[in-house]
């Protein structure tokens, strides 16, 4: 088995966040995910066919996805069976609940901040109403 192949690929450890969220960013490669789950495994022949691009292009999408560690690569003959590796996607379900969790601790420092600068405006608004109008402009 050389170092680039499929299933060498496949085999790597795990890789890095950045590895993981750009696996799952793209809605092809998450389809190809789900079409492997639903099966137990495919051959980039068998996804081709069910997808509308090339067996090449497949073949690039479950790269990305195996050197993300989340597709296992076996050869069998002349076909390349993938399987999804149910621990890292659960790494990645989780990797995704942290990003949500995060996001919506922003925004709601964010919503605080600009609660405050609101009251601030419209503190600031009164006090100008309030305020006599400049000598001589009457």
């Amino acid at each position: 088995m050389s170092p680039g192949s499929p299933e060498a690929a496949g085999r790597d450890q795990p890789s890095g966040e950045d590895e993981l969220w750009e696996a799952v960013a793209d809605a092809s490669r998450r389809k190809m995910l789900d079409l492997i789950l639903a099966r137990g495994q495919a051959t980039p022949t068998a996804l081709a066919a069910e997808l509308p691009f090339t067996r090449q292009a497949v073949a690039k999408h479950l790269a990305v996805l195996a050197r993300a560690g989340l597709v296992d690569a076996r050869r069998q003959g002349r076909e390349v069976h993938y399987s999804v590796r149910p621990e890292r996607l659960d790494q990645a379900a989780r990797a995704m609940a942290r990003t949500a969790r995060a996001m919506a601790e922003a925004a709601a420092r964010w919503d605080r901040r600009l609660d405050a600068i609101k009251r601030l405006a419209e503190q600031q608004a009164r006090v100008t109403t309030e305020l006599p109008p400049p000598a001589g402009q009457d």
